[in-house]
């Protein structure tokens, strides 16, 4: 959907939109013609770091301005195993009256993604049964994180990887779904080499600017441009990095917090939207030049006011999108 700020005359936008092409060249012949203030993206909350019960939360991220929320579906009472579909209709039911959409799942399993050969089949099972769950929320997203792929092709960990992404790959566009890998452990152009590797385009990509910024030192804006074919979901969130560090040891301290020796506040932090090294207004135009028209959905993992945070970013992107 695409969402236009301003009075415009319908008429003349249907004869622009009938000639075709691609949204983003679309929507700049509108700018041109009538000098609208165009908004191609939605704002998403991921509404579990609000900390707050289900039906509120959808409340919330209503009176915020947000268009969706991306939820977890990993565990408690919103995974495969514990929902029914009575339960299912019910919260569904809860998110629409808000005026709301889910703009996707969250599958990450933890660990190591599907790095370890001997867990991917319970893993990869699991996975599926989300894809479902997210189909039964009328999204067709999973997002997760598949682990670090290495560099080295012949490393025996990225043929682990492949094989388990096909596999999730398959099942996934079978159902006309995208497990959506989230950016972070690698830099962009390794992991569009391995979603080129893969059978099919059911893995995708949920690009998270900050994690880039933080992690890896990569540009997300270049990061939009490499991936842009697999790009169909992507989060705001906004950092900081102080010095480098091996992506490894960050997510090995993730899985494991007996070796928390590594203070991660010494690398990178993450800061609310806006306060950080992530060019926003740069990141918008990129992803509207690719022709993305998607959701872009608040993270705040951190912090101790996530819902005020939560909301200023509301109002920042709503501000910078236009």
């Amino acid at each position: 959907m695409i969402c236009f700020y301003g009075i415009i005359d319908i008429v003349q936008v249907d004869i622009i939109l009938k000639k075709g092409g691609r949204a983003a060249s679309v929507l700049a012949e509108i700018d041109a013609s009538v000098g609208l203030l165009v908004c191609m993206f939605k704002i998403g909350v991921i509404s579990d770091w609000l900390r707050l019960p289900f039906a509120e939360s959808m409340k919330v991220c209503s009176e915020m301005g947000a268009d969706g929320v991306q939820i977890y579906g990993v565990r408690g009472d919103i995974c495969p195993e514990n929902l029914t579909p009575a339960k299912t209709s019910e919260l569904r039911k809860i998110v629409e009256e808000n005026g709301l959409c889910v703009s996707a799942i969250c599958g990450d399993l933890g660990g190591h993604g599907f790095m370890n050969k001997e867990e991917n089949p319970a893993k990869i099972e699991k996975s599926k049964r989300i894809v479902d769950l997210a189909l039964d929320f009328n999204t067709n997203i999973v997002t997760t994180h598949i682990g670090i792929i290495p560099e080295d092709k012949n490393n025996e960990t990225y043929r682990v990887l492949q094989d388990a992404c096909n596999e999730l790959a398959d099942y996934a566009h079978s159902k006309g779904a995208f497990f959506a890998i989230e950016t972070g452990p690698e830099k962009a152009v390794v992991l569009k080499e391995f979603l080129d590797s893969l059978s099919s385009k059911g893995v995708a990509v949920n690009l998270d600017p900050a994690n880039f910024v933080m992690v890896t030192g990569d540009d997300p804006v270049a990061a939009v441009y490499t991936l842009k074919d697999y790009i169909v979901h992507t989060h705001a969130k906004d950092g900081i990095r102080y010095k480098a560090i091996n992506p490894r040891v960050i997510y090995d301290c993730f899985v494991d917090e007996s070796l928390g020796d590594v203070k991660i506040d010494e690398y990178f932090r993450e800061v609310p939207l806006g306060e950080g090294k992530v060019d926003f207004a740069a990141y918008l135009s990129a992803l509207k030049e690719v022709g993305y028209q998607g959701f872009l959905t608040i993270e705040r993992e951190v912090g101790a006011t996530p819902q005020k945070d939560i909301s200023l970013a509301v109002d920042f992107l709503k501000e910078i999108m236009i």
